[in-house]
């Protein structure tokens, strides 16, 4: 097991203190045996509830059949830290959407350089602080990067000059962090994971940092003249995939923690198939491609074009205005269809399973030229999450309770039984108990 470190504490951050080290199991989850996580992008909490556009997932919150998350707040941005901290509770020092440095056994992580793997490489912060390169696999000790409640260098462009994290107050300080994620955490004690990526190419994983589900960033386009590499609608991205950006993955030397447990939507050992035989993880992670995901495509068809809301001076300010609705339209339709297949197999039938829906981030409103005056409702970080369970009786749940993405993982870490990881072992950080339901008095069933 890890070793215990010091704990640290930083005042006037979201976390009084950050453990090093898997530290302690959650509680306040009923036990899970399956949870199928799934990821949608770039929309804020107004921009999908109450958007006709939306009609499924609003349906489902109208007619009480999810709980909803009406405080919930994504960390940071862009999408990989997000997703980074969902599944090990820390950006890792990194705050971009760079690729892996596949395999790169020489180079060092940056929890242990100190060093932010960021996309603006023209930080207050100096150069010797910060990369923009590719990311070097995670693994080992160190620290991550801190989340400022305002961000103005990275990620920041055009008139813009700062960005709202979270809800543009609270912040998260830099703390002691250990290199892995829930995936490690399930494997060690037994249990399972995959990550199900839609529009993943045939073949191995390794080295693949996008597809449109036939060729990649690895396929020899000088035999498909005149067609070349920017003509790939890019469906899968690895920013999407965070579990491939660590070392042990990578390595593969534990197939049953290795990139075989990157599998696509069709095909053997994939989602359909998975739901089909009843041979499921009890982590599925579920991301849908950048069309359907709600992310967009600036190469897309007119549903998948990018669609970030715009008022007449051309700023994004968080509401439906200056979306695009086939876009809305086509994730709508791809969270019905992956609900419907989950709650029609067998396992949900037959296990105590929940299903998440969330968003990665919002659609970056909260961009501003001013420093004044920042960050009203609708341009926070602000999000959606809702939670379906098939165990529990009461009433679709709406919690104005304050979460962030690492209550999710400390919440699954809970369900499962696993000790909290990172930033989930903060004691500002809750486990979703009035969300997932806390104990069997409630009268779930399954």
């Amino acid at each position: 097991m890890l070793r215990k470190l010091a704990l640290v504490c930083l005042a006037g951050g979201i976390a009084s203190t950050a453990a090093f080290a898997q530290e302690g199991r959650p509680k306040g989850i009923p036990h899970l045996d399956h949870v199928f996580l799934i990821m949608m992008e770039n929309h804020g909490y107004q921009q999908v509830v109450g958007n006709p556009n939306d009609p499924y997932l609003n349906s489902l919150i109208k007619n009480k059949q999810v709980n909803l998350a009406t405080n919930y707040f994504a960390v940071g941005h862009p999408s990989l830290t997000n997703y980074l901290e969902i599944v090990g509770g820390s950006n890792f020092g990194i705050r971009s959407d760079n690729s892996p440095d596949w395999g790169n056994t020489t180079c060092s992580p940056n929890i242990q350089t100190g060093v932010v793997n960021a996309d603006d490489g023209n930080s207050s912060l100096g150069p010797a602080t910060v990369d923009t390169g590719k990311i070097c696999p995670i693994s080992g000790w160190g620290s991550d990067a801190e989340t400022p409640a305002v961000d103005t260098w990275n990620e920041v462009g055009g008139p813009f000059v700062a960005l709202a994290d979270l809800d543009g107050v609270k912040s998260v300080p830099a703390a002691p962090t250990v290199g892995e994620s829930i995936g490690d955490q399930l494997d060690a004690a037994g249990l399972t994971w995959k990550s199900y990526q839609e529009s993943l190419p045939l073949g191995p994983v390794f080295g693949v940092n996008y597809s449109n589900g036939t060729v990649s960033n690895l396929t020899d386009f000088s035999d498909l003249a005149p067609l070349t590499s920017s003509s790939v609608v890019q469906l899968y991205a690895v920013k999407h995939n965070p579990f491939a950006y660590f070392k042990s993955v990578q390595d593969g030397n534990d197939r049953d923690n290795s990139l075989a447990n990157v599998r696509g939507f069709d095909g053997p050992g994939g989602l359909y198939a998975d739901l089909a035989s009843g041979k499921l993880p009890a982590l599925a992670f579920i991301a849908p491609n950048q069309c359907d995901d709600q992310h967009g495509r600036g190469n897309g068809d007119a549903f998948c074009a990018f669609d970030y809301g715009v008022n007449n001076s051309g700023y994004t300010y968080g509401t439906t205005v200056g979306l695009n609705p086939g876009l809305s339209q086509q994730g709508d339709l791809t969270i019905e269809r992956l609900v419907k297949a989950i709650q029609g197999s067998e396992v949900w039938h037959s296990s105590r399973s929940a299903i998440v829906i969330v968003w990665d981030e919002n659609d970056y409103s909260g961009s501003t030229t001013v420093l004044t005056g920042l960050f009203p409702p609708q341009n926070q970080n602000r999000v959606v999450l809702t939670v379906q369970t098939n165990y529990d009786n009461r009433p679709g749940i709406q919690s104005d309770t304050y979460y962030t993405s690492f209550s999710v993982l400390k919440s699954l870490e809970a369900g499962f039984g696993l000790p909290c990881l990172n930033h989930a072992c903060d004691s500002s950080v809750k486990v979703m108990s009035d969300l997932f339901g806390e104990n069997d008095a409630h009268g779930f069933h399954y």
